[in-house]
């Protein structure tokens, strides 16, 4: 595997070496959304919406009823029966903060889009992560957004439904990153697109269990003191080596652009 700018037929970054013909990316970098990519947990966020911006004490506790994805179809079956509509719920997510240091981390990758292939897999909702990245003027960033499917019924309700269903006994009945991830990493190697180094920026647990996959090549980019930063460090000390990738913990994003700045400098 190549680890020079040289001889991939890229440019290096820092050289401004210019190219008659567009290659493909070397690098995948794969984000998570909530709590990551902006400050909050956007599920807890759309609550702003309901009236009194609070919702029933029996329906918060229906929580432990069943999956988070569920809980979340009845939250917002409420919120559509308050009159909650479309237009509520875009003002809601297009307010959502960005995490510290996140536009830094956006322009950093913008910059330099020709190196890297960026996509986005969490299990919120595809209509607030991308009403949420076009406020932000980040969409085009993505080459894809893996979210669960939500749209607008005929009542003008915002309905939710799982992303897949998966064997995996770590994650949410309606989303597992990992296969996601695996999937994506075999399809794209398919169209002959494979990737140097992959870098995987996330805060929750079920961002640690696509990053068990990550090799020793790779980069993990856990948000500090968040419960992937906690797992990987007990993985760590339960099992020293067993989890391959290099870990970067952040609290401003901006420190993911640095490192990711001077990995790419080493490599010219």
């Amino acid at each position: 595997m190549k680890r020079c700018c040289e001889g991939v037929g890229l440019p290096c970054l820092f050289k401004g070496v210019g190219m008659a013909t567009p290659r493909p990316p070397r690098f995948l970098l794969v984000f998570d959304f909530d709590e990551t990519i902006v400050n909050e947990n956007s599920d807890d966020s759309v609550v702003r919406a309901a009236p009194g911006q609070a919702l029933p004490e029996q329906l918060r506790q229906s929580l432990r009823q069943g999956s988070y994805n569920q809980y979340m179809q009845r939250v917002l079956a409420y919120m559509g029966d308050q009159g909650v509509r479309a237009g509520d719920f875009k003002a809601v997510y297009e307010n959502i903060p960005l995490s510290p240091g996140m536009p830094d981390l956006f322009q950093f990758l913008s910059k330099h889009h020709e190196l890297f292939e960026i996509i986005l897999i969490s299990d919120a909702n595809m209509f607030g992560i991308e009403c949420s990245l076009r406020a932000a003027g980040f969409h085009s960033l993505f080459r894809k957004i893996f979210s669960n499917p939500s749209s607008f019924d005929k009542r003008g309700y915002l309905t939710l439904g799982p992303y897949h269903s998966h064997k995996c006994l770590d994650c949410p009945a309606n989303m597992c990153k990992r296969k996601i991830l695996t999937e994506y990493l075999a399809e794209r190697a398919q169209e002959e697109v494979e990737f140097e180094r992959v870098f995987y920026v996330g805060d929750g647990a079920n961002d640690f269990c696509p990053s068990v996959t990550l090799t020793s090549a790779d980069v993990a980019f856990p948000r500090k003191g968040y419960p992937m930063h906690r797992m990987i460090q007990e993985m760590e000390k339960k099992q020293p080596g067993a989890f391959q990738a290099t870990v970067v913990p952040w609290e401003s994003a901006a420190e993911v652009a640095r490192w990711l700045q001077e990995a790419l400098k080493k490599k010219c």
